[in-house]
Parts: structure tokens; sequence; C-alpha cells
């Protein structure tokens, strides 16, 4: 396993318009850790987000992705070895789900012409498709496809390069209850098919947490409220901070849930 750290934030400061967005956040990832960035809207976790994924430079501070500084590496280039999760890419033609795996490849929305993956290329997005629950649907058009699918076959497209991380900007935003359901078993499946995978997830709530995620972090105004193991930091206290309202929290069979009252540090399960 390689040593170095998957992403390493240290003390970053990002000002937009003369508005403080994030304030001396410091954080780690490593291989085959699954860290959730949680906090109320408006607490910087997607502003974070498109700093680990190499979209953004911090205004002080620094952020190294994959062992590389931002500010000294060509930015695009990083971004092709990071597999981005973005729930707003919508391809402008009709493509099957097969096709918009295989994108991952050329990282773009859209087939690109007189391009087509090898034998392994296309082996590898079958898999994908299957691990992902989508081989019933690998045919399937986009417009086509629910919500719950289309999130889904993001995943899959953002693993076709083999990425070392994972980053997931509120993939379970608008699913049903059973869409997410499908949704967190895949991700548990997932992370268990690549064990030395990192994985970043924003969500502003605790019941989308895939079982497997190791480590948290809670934002509060752009600041860093608590990180570390979700065990330790996932207690009513903490995150009734975090979102300025009493919470207790319960976790049992590896899920988290919330339930309003005073903090309760106790946990089932």
């Amino acid at each position: 396993m390689n040593s170095t750290p998957v992403l390493h934030v240290e003390n970053v400061d990002l000002v937009r318009e003369g508005n403080p967005i994030l304030r001396e956040v410091s954080l780690t990832v490593r291989a085959g850790e699954h860290w959730a960035l949680l906090g109320a809207n408006g607490a910087g976790k997607s502003t974070l987000l498109s700093l680990l994924g190499a979209f953004a430079h911090p205004t002080r501070g620094t952020v190294e992705v994959l062992g590389h500084r931002l500010g000294r590496v060509d930015m695009r280039e990083l971004r092709s070895h990071v597999g981005h999760v973005d729930p707003k890419h919508a391809p402008r033609s009709p493509l099957t789900v097969w096709q918009v795996v295989l994108t991952g490849l050329t990282n773009t929305a859209e087939w690109v012409p007189r391009w087509g993956p090898t034998a392994e290329q296309v082996a590898l997005a079958e898999r994908l498709i299957g691990l992902l629950g989508l081989s019933d649907r690998r045919d399937a058009r986009w417009p086509t496809l629910s919500q719950g699918e289309r999130g889904r076959a993001l995943i899959a497209r953002a693993l076709m390069p083999s990425p070392r991380l994972l980053l997931l900007d509120e993939p379970a935003t608008g699913l049903d209850v059973a869409g997410r359901e499908q949704f967190l078993e895949r991700i548990d499946i997932l992370q268990r098919t690549y064990p030395d995978l990192a994985s970043v997830l924003v969500t502003h709530h605790l019941e989308e947490l895939p079982p497997g995620t190791t480590h948290v972090m809670l934002l509060r105004d752009g600041c860093c409220l608590a990180a570390g193991p979700a065990d330790e930091v996932l207690t009513s206290d903490q995150v009734s901070k975090c979102f300025d309202h009493p919470i207790r929290i319960v976790r049992a069979d590896g899920r988290w849930s919330v339930r309003a009252g005073g903090p309760d540090r106790s946990r089932v399960g």
C-alpha cells in the first residue's frame, strides 16, 4: 500500500469576494479510509470537496492531492486521476449506461467520435456495471434512468480510470427510500471490493452515511468542529453543536440515525 496520504490539507483558508468560506481547515485521508464531510447547508462541505478534487485553489494553506501540491501541478491532469461523482452530470445525447460508464476513460460528458475502448476496458466497464447493480440496465438510455440508477452509473464511470480516490457530493440527494438503500448497499460492496480505495462523501443527513464510513469531519460556518474516527466524532453533543440543534444520535446495525431531543451519548448495536 502506498504510504503517501491520498489527501493532505493543512491550515487551509478559502476566501471568495472578501467572504471567508473555509477557515484553518486541516485533513489527512489515507488509503482505505472512507470520510464523510457533515454539516448544515452553507457549512463549506462542497467547497472543501472542490479543493480535494483539484477544482479550486486555497487562498492560504496547502492542499496535496495524490501526493501533488495544488499550485505546482497541472490541475486538469490531476483531476483525471480522481474519481469525482458529480450528480449534475448530464450528457446531452441519449447515451446508454454502458456508454456513460466508458466516458469515464475520456473524461468527457459525450462519447468521443472515432474513439473505441480496448477489450480490457470493455471488460472493466461490464464488471463495474455489475458491481453497481446495473447489469439489467446496461443498454438503457440515460433519459429513461431513475435518479438512483444515474447515480450508480456515475460511480461506475468515476471508477473506470482505477482512481485511488473517490469523491461523492451528496450522492443520495433526491432519492426515495428504496433508491437510497440500493445506493448504500452498492457502496458497501464497492468498499469491500476495493479495500485500498479512499473516499470522501458530502452529506448533511446521517441516514445517508454508508455503514463502512470510517472517519467524519463536522463543519460549521467554514470551520472544522471535529474530525477523526466516526464513532468518536458522531456523538450527540458534537452533532448538536454542528447543526445548532439538540439531536440524539443512535447507531444500529452499522447505520446512524437521528432523534430529536437533548444530547445522549448512548449507542445501540
